[in-house]
C-alpha cells in the first residue's frame, strides 16, 4: 500500500532527507521537483513548507510528514507524533531593541500603553503574552520579523538556533517562549487502517535502527583469560557483549555496541584492565 508522504522544504529538509537515505530510501528529483520519486519503499512524495505540514497531515491529504512542534502547536493540530526526532532544534524567543528595558515596557503595558509584537506565530504569542498579563497587539509577519522593532513594532517572538540574526539587527532576548526540533508524525486515521499502520511501523521500525546505529559504535578488542571478567563487567552494551575464544585459546576477542558518548570514559578503562587490538566501527543500524 502506498503511504502518502510529505516533507518540508529548506533548512530541516537536509537531515530528513540524510535519515531516508540512511533507511535505504532514495528520493530523485530536481531542483525545483515538489514531487520526488521514492525508491527503496514504496512512498508517494510531496514537498510543502514546514508551516503547510502539519495541517495536511491533521487533514488526511497525507498519511505521514515531519513537522516542527512549533508549527504543530500553533495550528493546534491533531496528528500523532510517532518520533520526536530532535532534528534542527531551535528555540521560540521574545525580542526587544537591544537597547530597551523588559521590566518597564511590561509595566508600562499594564498601566495601558499597548505593546506591538510582530510574529508569525500569533497562537503561540497570544498565550505568551496573555501569560503575562500585558495588554498587546499582533501584527502577522511572513518572514522577516527582526526588521520590524524599533520602528514597528516593539518586540518580535521568532525562532532561532545561534541568535546571530538576532544580534545583527541589534536586538535581545527576553525570554524563551518554547523550543522546538523535528517531528516525524502521523495522520490519526491513517494509523487505523491496518495496511497503512504495518507500512508506517515498518518504517518507524527501519528509522528508529538507523537512529540507534547513529547513536552507538561497535568496539571490539582482545584479552586474555585472567582479564576476560573485569573487561566484560566495564562494557555497557545493549544487550550482553559477544565473547568468543581466540585461536588455540590464546584469550578472547569481545565485541559491544557502545554509545559513543561513553566512548572517551570507557576506553582509558579497558586498556588498564587488560584490553588490547582495540577496535572502533561504525554502525549503520540497530536494532
Amino acid at each position: 500500500m502506498t503511504l502518502k508522504l510529505v516533507l518540508p522544504k529548506g533548512r530541516i529538509n537536509t537531515k530528513v532527507l540524510a535519515l531516508l537515505s540512511d533507511c535505504g530510501i532514495e528520493l530523485v528529483g530536481g531542483d525545483r521537483d515538489y514531487r520526488p520519486k521514492a525508491y527503496g519503499f514504496d512512498l508517494e512524495v510531496k514537498l510543502l513548507k514546514s508551516q503547510n505540514i502539519a495541517t495536511m497531515v491533521e487533514l488526511g491529504q497525507h498519511d505521514i510528514g515531519f513537522s516542527g512542534i512549533d508549527w504543530i502547536e500553533e495550528q493546534n493540530c491533531q496528528v500523532e507524533i510517532l518520533n520526536a526526532l530532535d532534528f534542527d532544534p531551535v528555540k521560540i524567543v521574545a525580542c526587544i531593541p537591544e537597547d530597551w528595558d523588559w521590566e518597564e515596557m511590561k509595566e508600562e503595558s499594564k498601566k495601558g500603553r499597548k505593546l506591538i509584537v510582530a510574529s508569525e506565530y500569533k497562537n503561540i504569542s497570544d498565550k505568551y503574552l496573555n501569560k503575562l498579563g500585558v495588554d498587546y497587539q499582533i501584527l502577522r509577519a511572513y518572514g522577516a520579523t527582526e526588521v520590524f522593532p524599533p520602528e514597528d513594532a516593539d518586540m518580535i517572538i521568532d525562532n532561532t538556533s545561534t541568535g546571530s540574526t538576532i544580534r545583527a539587527n541589534r536586538l535581545k532576548i527576553v525570554d524563551t517562549v518554547m523550543t522546538s526540533s523535528t517531528q516525524f508524525i502521523a495522520n490519526k486515521d491513517a494509523l487505523k487502517d491496518t495496511g497503512k499502520r504495518k507500512d508506517i511501523d515498518d518504517l518507524l521500525t527501519l528509522m528508529q535502527a538507523v537512529l540507534n546505529g547513529r547513536d552507538r559504535v561497535l568496539l571490539e578488542m582482545n584479552c586474555g583469560s585472567d582479564e576476560i571478567e573485569s573487561i566484560v563487567k566495564l562494557l555497557p552494551c545493549m544487550r550482553y557483549p559477544t565473547v568468543s575464544p581466540l585461536y588455540q585459546n590464546k584469550g578472547f576477542a569481545v565485541k559491544a555496541a557502545v554509545k559513543k558518548s561513553e566512548i572517551r570514559e570507557l576506553l582509558p578503562k579497558i586498556i588498564a584492565a587488560g584490553a588490547t587490538d582495540i577496535l572502533e566501527t561504525a554502525i549503520r543500524k540497530a536494532i
